[in-house]
């Protein structure tokens, strides 16, 4: 992919051997073991080994392939956004070719995952609290599993969009976590992303006719089209002290941005450890655009996490 020349605005400590890349350090503990069925071991290149994994979480299998480079530098879960998602075998081979264990699988109720699927192309809400606890079970179950073949290095949720909510839910959860990566995840409730959502309509040039303010002023005051059990992220960075870093764009059509970095430093200014880079030419896919920057910034800032890695 092409690198463009977009205006980055990262709000992180830089590091003169990350050419001026942002890090910021934690690490977090603790141990859990899972019954986990190893089907069989297969050999991707000279460099990056695959596993083919199926595991139990909250009463059903889940299927998922751990991707292992020669040396890994770190480890990660891969969560998903929103949609039938099975796993995300190319994000997962170039986090690997990069020097990065992944452990990616199939969301329960898709592909060779077990369990019920929840969205609305099944008629079901796959925001509501329940199912994003889930979600979040299931992520600190795989977390539970590549721990057992990563003792030695930092292990972290990465994930996208709905992954907002979800990967701070399964790091509250699961003390085995030490850091977390969102793309384009938000930072306000499920509700106010609703109505943010409902008000952008799908419209690429939302933006172009709309200011901060309108949207401000519109998720403020828009009567819910659904009643839910709201989950707020907030409630739960602000009780984790494992650091973190959010990738945002500034085109976003999905969730606030605006309202999300506003709270990332209301809780930065509380001493939590989390950082943004924010991209003002990019959409939601912030991960998938045509710029490798912000993919390059996550890989590093990945990285750079064996440095404050304590005693597991």
């Amino acid at each position: 992919m092409a690198k463009n020349n977009y205006s980055i605005n990262c709000n992180t400590k830089s590091v003169d051997r990350l050419k001026n890349i942002s890090i910021f350090y934690r690490t977090g503990f603790f141990l859990l073991l899972l019954l986990v069925s190893f089907n069989h071991i297969k050999a991707q290149s000279s460099d990056i080994i695959t596993k083919d994994i199926k595991f139990e979480s909250e009463g059903v299998s889940l299927a998922g392939t751990v991707y292992t480079p020669q040396y890994s530098h770190a480890a990660v879960v891969l969560v998903h956004g929103s949609g039938q998602e099975s796993r995300m075998r190319d994000f997962a081979l170039l986090l690997a070719k990069n020097g990065i264990s992944v452990f990616t699988y199939d969301k329960r109720g898709v592909g060779e995952s077990d369990g019920v699927y929840a969205g609305p192309e099944v008629s079901t809400n796959n925001v509501d609290s329940f199912n994003l606890n889930l979600l979040a079970k299931d992520a600190s179950a795989a977390i539970n599993i590549l721990h057992q073949q990563n003792k030695n290095i930092p292990i972290g949720l990465i994930g996208f969009s709905q992954a907002g909510w979800i990967i701070p839910i399964a790091t509250n959860i699961n003390p085995l976590v030490d850091f977390m990566v969102i793309f384009c995840g938000p930072v306000v409730p499920t509700l106010e992303q609703l109505r943010f959502q409902f008000f952008t309509d799908g419209n690429p040039n939302f933006w172009d006719n709309h200011t901060e303010a309108e949207v401000r002023e519109h998720i403020l005051n828009a009567t819910d089209r659904y009643q839910f059990e709201n989950t707020d992220p907030y409630d739960t960075l602000s009780k984790l002290s494992v650091p973190g870093i959010w990738l945002l764009g500034g085109k976003d059509i999905q969730i606030p941005v605006g309202l999300s970095i506003e709270r990332l430093n209301t809780l930065k200014t509380q001493s939590k450890p989390y950082e943004y880079c924010f991209f003002p030419s990019l959409g939601h896919n912030v991960a998938f655009s045509d710029s490798t920057q912000p993919i390059d910034i996550a890989i590093h800032w990945i990285k750079e996490r064996k440095h404050c890695m304590r005693s597991k």
